[in-house]
C-alpha cells in the first residue's frame, strides 16, 4: 500500500466510525496533519499517517514525528484528540512523550482492532468527553 493510499483508508475508516465530513489533508503543507474528522459528539481529530513499507519490520515512528503532531494538532488546527496512526512501531522514547503530551498511538496492533469494526474512539484509551450531550437510552 501506498503512504497516499494509507491516509485514504484512515479517512474512510473515520467515516465508517461516523465521522461523515472526514476529510484527507492534501500536501506538503498539512502541517501534521493528514485526516482530519469530526466525530459524532463533536470532537475534532486530528491524524498523522506514518505508513512503514515493511511494517512491523520497518523503522519505528520516533519522537521527532510525534513533535510535529504535538505542536501543531492542537493550536494550529484545533484538535480534541490528536492521533499518529502506523501500520508499524513506535519507539519508547516515542510511546512516553505520546503519554506525556496526551497524543494518542495506533500502531500496528491498535490499528488491526480499529480496522476490523470498532470505532477508534472506543479502542484508545482516555479521550476527551464529548462536546455534544450523549443521548441516553
Amino acid at each position: 500500500m501506498h503512504h497516499t493510499q494509507f491516509e485514504v483508508a484512515a479517512g474512510e475508516s473515520m467515516r465508517r466510525d461516523g465521522c461523515a465530513a472526514a476529510v484527507r489533508v492534501v500536501g506538503g503543507g498539512d502541517l501534521g496533519a493528514d485526516v482530519k474528522a469530526t466525530d459524532p459528539y463533536g470532537r475534532l481529530w486530528v491524524i498523522q499517517c506514518k505508513h512503514r513499507r515493511n511494517g512491523l519490520a520497518g523503522s519505528p515512528v520516533g519522537t521527532p514525528d510525534l513533535q510535529v503532531l504535538n505542536g501543531a494538532a492542537r493550536p494550529v488546527h484545533g484538535a480534541d484528540v490528536a492521533v499518529l496512526v502506523t501500520n508499524g512501531g513506535v519507539t519508547k522514547p516515542a510511546a512516553a512523550f505520546a503519554r506525556e503530551q496526551r497524543l494518542h498511538v495506533v500502531d500496528r496492533h491498535t490499528l488491526g482492532v480499529w480496522a476490523a469494526g470498532s470505532p477508534l474512539w472506543e479502542v484508545l484509551p482516555t479521550i476527551p468527553s464529548p462536546r455534544r450531550p450523549i443521548a441516553l437510552s
